[in-house]
C-alpha cells in the first residue's frame, strides 16, 4: 500500500508539458488507507527554489487552485503534495513529484511566421503537399529544447531524420480564425552537437481540403499550406538559441502525391529520400526552393486542453481471402477509424491500393454508404527492398479492407490495422450476463473511440465527419462515464461559443463550414442546439469543474434567450425549422426529420429543460438573481407546453414514445398523478409494438428512464433486450461491432438501407448505455464529481449479475452484484474521500464510507465491510 498521494495532475491534460494557462488547477488522489483529507500542503519548487503553502484545512483535492505566483512563458515547476486525514494525526508521505511547464504564453513570444511552398498551384485541384526544412547548429551543450509548432493545414515534423511526437493530424480542427492550437514537444533528446536539420511534412487537413458533403468545399479557412514552427534550444551557459519559420527556410514536394481526409493518400517511396530532414541531404538540389510566407496572429495561437489523436491499438485481420479478381479481401473483425500499415517487399514502381468499407454487400466492399469519400490509399513501392509505409494525414472507418497489387505471398503481420482516436483515458466499464447486451456496450465504446477524433463527430467513414450538435448533447452523459473526455469537449465547448451567432443561435455543427452545404445554414434547431445548456451542465456533474460551467454559461444564458425572443409571449417554440426526433424508425430513407412526434412539441420541451439548466448552473455559479429569472421562466414555459400538448384525458397531442419520454425525462407534467398516467400510456406504446423501438435521437435517450421512473422497469429491460428490428440488439445479431446511424442501416436480408445517410458507425443511439450504467449495474452519482456516490442496481430482463466500474476524479468506484436463491448480492467500492449510498429496494438506504462494502438481501442485517 501506498503511503503518498497519487501525483498530482494538471487542469485536465494528461502531463503538464506545455500548458497554456498561467495558474494551472490541481487534482491528486489520497493514499492507500487514507479515508478521508483534513488539510493538506503543496510544495512548489521553482528553479531550485521550494515555496510550501503551509497546512491548509480541507477536503479539496480536485480542481484546486494554483496556490502560488502564476506560472511565466516556458517555466518549469515540480508540485508534490501531501495530506493529512483524521484517522493518521501525522502527514502523508510527499507524493512523487509532478512538472508543469508553461508554454508560450504570451503573443510576443512568438517569432515564427507561416512557411510553405511558393509553387503555385491552382485552389480548386487536388494539390500535391510539401515539406519544408531547415539547417542549424547547435554549438554548445544543450540542457533542453522545446520545439512549439502548428500548421496551417496538418503537420509531422522530424528533426535529424527523427519522428516528433506520436500524434497526428495535429494541430487538430477549431475554428482557425479565432483559435489555432499548437503543441510543445520536448525534443532535447533529439540534437546532436554541430549539424542538425529540422523539417515538416505538410497536408491540407480540414484548413484547406475538402471538407463536408454534396460534394464539399476546399479552401475554407485559406489557401496557403504553411507550417508556424519555433524550436528553442536552452543551452547549459544559460543562452538560448531560437529555430523559428522564416524566408530563410526552403520547401519541396513530398513524395505524398495527394492526400485528403476523405480521399486517402497516393505515396511514391521512388520520390522519397529518407535523409531529408537530416544534414546529409542534399538542399541545392533545384526541388528545394525558398518558402513563401503567411500571416497568423499570435493572439490566436492557444495550447491544447486535452490528448491529441494517437495510435491506441493495433489489430491484426482474421481472414484473409481472395476475390475473383485476384484482390486480396480482409476482415478485421471490428469496425473502426484508423489506417493500415503495411510491410512489403516487390519491384520498383509496383502499386499497392488499398480501398476501405464498413461492411460487404454481396461479398463485395459496400461503398455506397461513403459517398465521395473515396477512402483509397496508394503506396508506390521503391527499390530498397522490405519496407514499412502508413499514410499520415488521412483516417478512415473500415472493418473491411480490399488489396490490389500485392505483390509475392502476403504474410501474417504484412497489413496491421492502426486505431486512431483522441488519446483519452478510459475511465468506464461494464458487464452483465447478458452477451448481447456486453456486445451492444462493446459496440458503444467503438463508436465513441471512433469519433471522438480532436471533435466529437457523427460519422467516421463517408464525406462528412462534422461536429453535429445534438449528436453529442444527447451522448455526453455516457461518454463521460466512458473516458475521461473534460478536457476535450471542454476545448470544442470553446468552439461551439466561439460560433455561436450574436443574436444567440447554436449552429447545427462545429466547427461551422464557411458557406457550406445550403441545406443546414446556421438556424436555431431544439436538441441541436442545447448543447450549449446542457452538456456544460453534465460535465460538470460527472467531473466537478465548475470553472468550466462558468466558462460556457454565458453561451448557454445567451442560447435561452434566443429561444425565449422565438416563442414570445406565447412561451411556446412553434415556429421554424427543426429536425424533431431524428431518425425515428418510421421516418422513410430520404426524410429522416419525419417521426411521429410533433417537431415543435421538442422544441418547447427542450426550451423549458435549458432554461432549468440554466436556473440550476446560476444557482451552482452564485447568481440567485439570474436563477431565480430563469426558473420562472422554465415554470412559464412548462405550463404552456402542458396547455397545448397535453390534452385533457392526460394523453399528449402527438400520442407517441417520444412525447411522453421528454415530457417525463424533462419535469414538464403537473403533479404526480400526470406523471404516472403519461409513464403508464408511454408503457402501454411500447408493449403495443412489442417492446421495438419507436424512438430517434431525441427520444431514445430518455424512454428508459422516463419508463423506470415511472414503475416499468420491467418495459424498459423490453426494450433494452427486444432482438426483432428496430432495437438496440437487432445489430448486434446482425453482426454489428459499432453503433449504427440508422436502426435499420443493414436490412434483415443483408441489403443495405438505400438513404443517402446509412453509417454504421455513429455513437447517438448508443445512448441507452448510461442507463446501463446507472440502472442495470447501478452505478450513479450523487453530487458533482461523485464526491457521493448512488449504489441502486435494479435487476430485470433476466440478467442474473452485472457489474460496473468508473474512475472518478476521486478514485475507483465499483458495483457488483448477483442473483442469489435468497436476493441480492451487492459488492460496492468507494474511493477515498468520498462516501456512497446503497439503495435497495424494500430496503432503507444505507450511507457507507471509503472501501469496499457487502450486503446480502438474503441475509438480512448483515452488513459487512
Amino acid at each position: 500500500m501506498s503511503s503518498q498521494p497519487a501525483p498530482v495532475t494538471f487542469e485536465h491534460l494528461p502531463d503538464g508539458l506545455g500548458i497554456g494557462v498561467p495558474e494551472p488547477r490541481l487534482s491528486w488522489r489520497l493514499p492507500d488507507g487514507r479515508t478521508a483529507q483534513d488539510a493538506y500542503e503543496l510544495e512548489l519548487d521553482r528553479a531550485g527554489r521550494p515555496y510550501r503553502t503551509g497546512r491548509i484545512p480541507g477536503a479539496a483535492q480536485i480542481l484546486v487552485p494554483w496556490p502560488g505566483q502564476p506560472l511565466t512563458s516556458r517555466e518549469r515547476v515540480s508540485v508534490r503534495v501531501r495530506v493529512w486525514t483524521g484517522t493518521h494525526p501525522e502527514p502523508s508521505a510527499w507524493s512523487e513529484p509532478s512538472t508543469v511547464e508553461a508554454g508560450l504564453l504570451r503573443a510576443d513570444d512568438w517569432l515564427a511566421v507561416p512557411v510553405g511552398s511558393a509553387t503555385a498551384q491552382d485552389p480548386d485541384s487536388d494539390r500535391r503537399p510539401a515539406r519544408v526544412r531547415t539547417d542549424f547548429t547547435v554549438a554548445s551543450p544543450v540542457s533542453h529544447a522545446r520545439l512549439y509548432v502548428t500548421a496551417h493545414g496538418l503537420y509531422e515534423a522530424e528533426i535529424n531524420g527523427r519522428r516528433v511526437g506520436d500524434d497526428i493530424l495535429s494541430p487538430g480542427w477549431t475554428v482557425y480564425g479565432e483559435r489555432l492550437r499548437y503543441y510543445t514537444y520536448d525534443v532535447t533528446a533529439h540534437l546532436a552537437q554541430g549539424a542538425n536539420t529540422v523539417g515538416a511534412w505538410l497536408a491540407d487537413g480540414w484548413y484547406r481540403g475538402r471538407i463536408g458533403f454534396d460534394g464539399g468545399h476546399r479552401n475554407l479557412y485559406g489557401t496557403d499550406q504553411s507550417l508556424l514552427a519555433q524550436l528553442e534550444v536552452h543551452h547549459t551557459d544559460g543562452t538560448t538559441t531560437v529555430i523559428a519559420t522564416d524566408p530563410t527556410w526552403h520547401a519541396a514536394d513530398s513524395p505524398i502525391l495527394f492526400t485528403g481526409l476523405y480521399e486517402g493518400e497516393t505515396f511514391d517511396a521512388r520520390r522519397h529520400d529518407p535523409r531529408w530532414s537530416t544534414p546529409q541531404h542534399d538542399t541545392t538540389a533545384a526541388m528545394w526552393t525558398p518558402v513563401a510566407t503567411a500571416t497568423r496572429d499570435p493572439r490566436t495561437l492557444t495550447a491544447p486542453r486535452s490528448a491529441p489523436v494517437r495510435c491506441t491499438e493495433e489489430i491484426h485481420p482474421v481472414t484473409v481471402t481472395t476475390t475473383a479478381e485476384g484482390r486480396l479481401l480482409l476482415d478485421f473483425g471490428q469496425n473502426l477509424v484508423g489506417r493500415l500499415r503495411l510491410t512489403v517487399d516487390g519491384p520498383a514502381g509496383t502499386a499497392v491500393t488499398l480501398r476501405h468499407a464498413e461492411v460487404l454487400e454481396d461479398g463485395a466492399l459496400a461503398t455506397r454508404p461513403l459517398r465521395e469519400a473515396t477512402s483509397t490509399d496508394t503506396y508506390v513501392l521503391d527499390d530498397t527492398g522490405q519496407q514499412t509505409w502508413e499514410p499520415r494525414f488521412t483516417l478512415h472507418g473500415f472493418r473491411y479492407a480490399e488489396v490490389e497489387g500485392w505483390p509475392g505471398e502476403f504474410t501474417d503481420g504484412a497489413i496491421v490495422a492502426r486505431v486512431y482516436h483522441t488519446d483519452m483515458r478510459r475511465t468506464g466499464w461494464f458487464e452483465c450476463s447478458d452477451p448481447l447486451i456486453n456486445r451492444l456496450h462493446e459496440n458503444v465504446v467503438w463508436s465513441m473511440r471512433g469519433n471522438f477524433v480532436d471533435i466529437p463527430t457523427d460519422c467516421p467513414q463517408r464525406d462528412e465527419r462534422l461536429g453535429w450538435t445534438g449528436d453529442i448533447q444527447v451522448f455526453a452523459p455516457t461518454a463521460s462515464f466512458l473516458y475521461d473526455c473534460a478536457g476535450m469537449l471542454d476545448s470544442w465547448l470553446t468552439d461551439v461559443a466561439m460560433e455561436q451567432l450574436p443574436d444567440g443561435t447554436v449552429p447545427w455543427y462545429v466547427p461551422v463550414i464557411p458557406g457550406g452545404p445550403h441545406w443546414t445554414p446556421i438556424k436555431p434547431g431544439a436538441a441541436w442546439g442545447d448543447v450549449a445548456t446542457l452538456t456544460p451542465w453534465v460535465l460538470y456533474r460527472r467531473f466537478g469543474d465548475l470553472e468550466l460551467l462558468r466558462r460556457h454559461f454565458p453561451m448557454g444564458r445567451a442560447w435561452v434567450d434566443l429561444m425565449d425572443r422565438l416563442a414570445g409571449e406565447s412561451r411556446l417554440w412553434d415556429t421554424g425549422d427543426q429536425l424533431g426526433d431524428w431518425l425515428d424508425p418510421i421516418a422513410p430513407p430520404n426524410d429522416p426529420g419525419a417521426g411521429r412526434t410533433d417537431r415543435h412539441l421538442v422544441a418547447t420541451a427542450y426550451f423549458a429543460w435549458s432554461a432549468r439548466h440554466v436556473e440550476w448552473s446560476a444557482r451552482e455559479l452564485g447568481y440567485p438573481d439570474v436563477a431565480e429569472q430563469y426558473g420562472r421562466l422554465a415554470d412559464e414555459v412548462a405550463e404552456a407546453f402542458r396547455a397545448r400538448y397535453v390534452l385533457p384525458d392526460g394523453r399528449m397531442s402527438s400520442d407517441a414514445p417520444t412525447a411522453y419520454s421528454v415530457a417525463l425525462a424533462f419535469g414538464l407534467l403537473a403533479d404526480d398523478s400526470a406523471r404516472q398516467f403519461a409513464g403508464d400510456r408511454l408503457a402501454e406504446l411500447v408493449l403495443e409494438d412489442d417492446a421495438r423501438i419507436a424512438t430517434g435521437f431525441v427520444g431514445t435517450p430518455l424512454i428508459c428512464d422516463a419508463l423506470t421512473e415511472t414503475g416499468h422497469l420491467d418495459v424498459a429491460y423490453r426494450l433494452l433486450t427486444q432482438t426483432d428490428c428496430p432495437s438496440w440488439l437487432y445489430p448486434v445479431t446482425m453482426g454489428a461491432t459499432t453503433v449504427w446511424e440508422r436502426w435499420d442501416s443493414m436490412r434483415p436480408d443483408g441489403t443495405l438501407n438505400p438513404g443517402g445517410m446509412t453509417s454504421f458507425n455513429h455513437y447517438a443511439l448508443g445512448a441507452v448505455a448510461d442507463w446501463m450504467h446507472r440502472v442495470v449495474a447501478g452505478l450513479d452519482f450523487a453530487e458533482p464529481g461523485y464526491r457521493t456516490l448512488r449504489f441502486r442496481p435494479r435487476p430485470g430482463g433476466g440478467i442474473t449479475w452485472a457489474k460496473a466500474r468508473h474512475e472518478t476524479p476521486y478514485g475507483t468506484a465499483a458495483v457488483a452484484w448477483e442473483q442469489t436463491t435468497t436476493g441480492l448480492d451487492v459488492h460496492v467500492t468507494v474511493p477515498a474521500g468520498c462516501q456512497g449510498v446503497i439503495e435497495l429496494d424494500g430496503r432503507p438506504p444505507v450511507v457507507v464510507g471509503p472501501g469496499e462494502h457487502r450486503i446480502d438481501t438474503g441475509e438480512l442485517g448483515r452488513t459487512a465491510a
